[in-house]
């Protein structure tokens, strides 16, 4: 008996009717479906896991990056604060400076107006005559 491999067998049956007949489907038995769904659950678990570490990763490194820059600030900030320190130096510096300066102008200002100003209304009282002092 040969197959003849077309749409029609020797006897008369088509290919499709043929395999839908010799091919049975069977229903996955129990033990089958345990093991189908042990798989199932290893290869959830699995992947859980593998999500799980990538996670634990991207905190781990988000954690380290907040850190260093956490650092990178607090140096920023140390160095300037140290700025600020030196520049309130100095302006108490140039406070005192500019206190002593204006304590020798005034005194150099007092100091002329003594000298020239009074001796010179001095001068003029004295060489004025009797009646221009009763203001006319």
């Amino acid at each position: 008996m040969g197959f003849n491999m077309g749409n029609q067998s020797s006897r008369g049956v088509s290919s499709a009717q043929y395999e839908s007949e010799s091919v049975i489907q069977f229903a996955p038995t129990a033990k089958a479906a345990a093991t189908n769904k042990g798989d199932e659950l290893d290869s959830a678990g699995r992947s859980i896991l593998g999500l799980l570490h990538k996670a634990a990763g991207v905190a781990e490194a988000n954690s380290q990056h907040a850190l260093d820059l956490a650092q990178k600030l607090s140096h920023e900030l140390r160095t300037a604060e140290e700025r600020i320190a030196q520049l309130e130096t100095d302006v108490r510096y140039y406070q005192e400076r500019t206190d002593r300066a204006e304590q020798w102008l005034h005194k150099i200002f007092t100091e002329i107006e003594e000298r020239f100003f009074r001796q010179q209304q001095q001068q003029d009282q004295r060489g004025r005559p009797a009646y221009g002092r009763g203001g006319r």
